[in-house]
């Protein structure tokens, strides 16, 4: 399939800014049965099952955007993953005037060394500090990783340092949130699991990657960015049973679902797990982890836009979609979500 076949219109006023009050408020576009039918997230626990289990995913966003100074000038980097206890891959902000070898000082006596240089931005920095010490820093100093589609003139604020982390957060290292997540609350979820709705946590860190652009007109030639997940034995046993007992698995977000479908196709079934997954889910591929999604609305050209596409199928999502804009549905990280079935053919 070629990229075009996954553009669609969107006015730019459908991109949420801020997210709904309370987060369970937010709409839901329920896709059950191949229909459309205008909820919201608080009412989940009438559309589920009793013996559905939901899978989050608990990773905990770091306050991976750093600011520092060049010399006269400023510069940004948005931390992307670790590579050594005193190294991390970034992108760099303005790229052209980070050449390896500069050098950009932060606060407290902190700074770094551009060591590498990689194409699109990309850089590789060397800290003055390393281990729990850089942790620290990075904690004292860092900002939450918008994407760039949310805009605050001065940067991310106080809110957002809790609006865009997950009920679930607890394992520290995505740079950027699990935004399906992001509509849950200690309500909602106690609401869930009187319903006899159970939760099962996986930990995938979500990297900066998952919003870079696809270059290549054919999709097959994209290459995917790699991200860190894990599912533990009792998870793993877990999901087995509901499968043996033919109960719902259902994933919160398309993260969720990447570290279930990689074990999949690894497996067969559900294995404890711990590494590297680069799993690209486009039409065609036959997913057999999960029976259903609970996703935000993705961006056009995306990788997810094409994730969800094989889901539920492809003519199916794109009618979707137009639905979500012709009824003004809130797209994006801070926007609303549809809950899909996966389509069998």
């Amino acid at each position: 399939m070629q990229l075009s076949d996954f553009d669609y219109n969107l006015p730019p006023e459908l991109i949420a800014q801020h997210p709904a009050s309370p987060r369970d408020s937010a709409r839901l576009l329920n896709c059950l049965n191949q229909s459309h039918q205008h909820q919201t997230i608080g009412d989940l626990p009438a559309i589920l099952q009793e013996g559905d289990v939901l899978v989050v995913n608990n990773t905990k966003v770091i306050p991976a955007l750093m600011h520092g100074t060049r010399g006269a000038g400023q510069a940004r980097f948005t931390l992307l993953k670790r590579t050594a206890p005193d190294r991390w891959t970034a992108f760099a902000k303005p790229a052209k005037k980070c050449p390896i070898g500069t050098v950009v000082t932060f606060k407290e006596g902190l700074s770094c060394e551009v060591v590498a240089v990689e194409e699109g931005g990309g850089v590789e920095i060397a800290f003055s500090v390393s281990g729990t010490a850089l942790d620290d820093a990075i904690l004292a100093q860092g900002a939450m990783p918008l994407p760039p589609y949310i805009k605050r003139d001065a940067g991310p604020d106080e809110q957002d340092d809790a609006h865009y982390q997950t009920l679930f957060a607890r394992h520290s290292g995505a740079v950027a949130a699990p935004t399906a997540g992001l509509h849950f609350t200690d309500e909602l979820r106690n609401r869930l699991t009187d319903k006899g709705v159970s939760l099962a946590e996986v930990t995938l860190h979500v990297g900066a990657g998952t919003f870079l652009p696809v270059k290549v007109d054919n999709i097959s030639e994209h290459k995917m960015h790699s991200e860190w997940g894990a599912l533990n034995k009792a998870v793993a046993d877990q999901l087995n049973e509901a499968r043996a007992n033919g109960k719902r698995i259902i994933c919160v977000g398309t993260t969720s679902l990447r570290i279930l479908e990689t074990i999949w196709q690894k497996f067969g079934r559900f294995e404890a797990f711990s590494g590297e997954t680069d799993i690209f889910i486009t039409p065609g591929f036959q997913i057999g982890s999960a029976d259903m999604l609970m996703t935000n609305f993705h961006l056009p050209k995306s990788t997810l836009l094409m994730l969800v596409s094989a889901f539920s199928g492809y003519d199916f999502m794109k009618e979707t979609y137009r639905c979500a804009v012709e009824e003004k549905y809130r797209f994006f990280s801070y926007g609303d979500a549809c809950l899909l079935e996966r389509h069998t053919s």
